[in-house]
């Protein structure tokens, strides 16, 4: 038996080596578990948060869904009302076009028309100066010492 005992001795220190780790690492795991217990609110407080989040994020999903979808319409009617635009440029262009007798044709039909009465505004200068003179003669006519022998009134310069 002393042999055991003697073998056994050995094994007893070992032990309370054991025992001693063993207690440093009841100690740590305890401060360990007091950190995660810690961490542990924080990571609740975290999913709150992301709960809220998630929440907004859906209400802006659905207004930026109804957004895009107005962008949509707004897109269909900018496009009728660019084409409406073309088809009146378009129009325009073909109203100045020379060989449409559009509004190119304006300006040569003025030139004519201004041409053709240039002929009229020369024989209406002559009458003007005629009617002047026929004008003068009734009045030198009117003024002679041989009218005044007609009774009065009858003619007045």
């Amino acid at each position: 038996m002393t042999d055991i005992d003697t073998a056994l001795k050995p094994i007893r220190g070992q032990v309370a080596d054991t025992t001693t780790s063993l207690q440093s690492i009841r100690s740590s795991a305890q401060s360990v578990d007091a950190s995660l217990t810690d961490t542990s609110q924080s990571l609740i407080n975290t999913s709150g948060s992301l709960g809220n989040t998630s929440g907004t994020l859906v209400g802006a999903s659905q207004s930026a869904g109804a957004i895009s979808t107005s962008l949509v319409d707004t897109s269909n009617v900018l496009l009728t009302i660019f084409g409406l635009a073309q088809s009146i440029d378009d129009t325009l262009e073909s109203a100045q076009n020379a060989d449409s007798r559009g509004t190119a044709l304006i300006t040569p039909q003025v030139n004519a028309v201004n041409f053709t009465l240039q002929g009229a505004e020369n024989d209406l200068s002559t009458i003007n100066l005629q009617l002047q003179e026929t004008n003068r003669h009734l009045t030198n006519i009117c003024t002679s010492p041989t009218l005044s022998l007609l009774p009065p009134l009858r003619c007045r310069p």
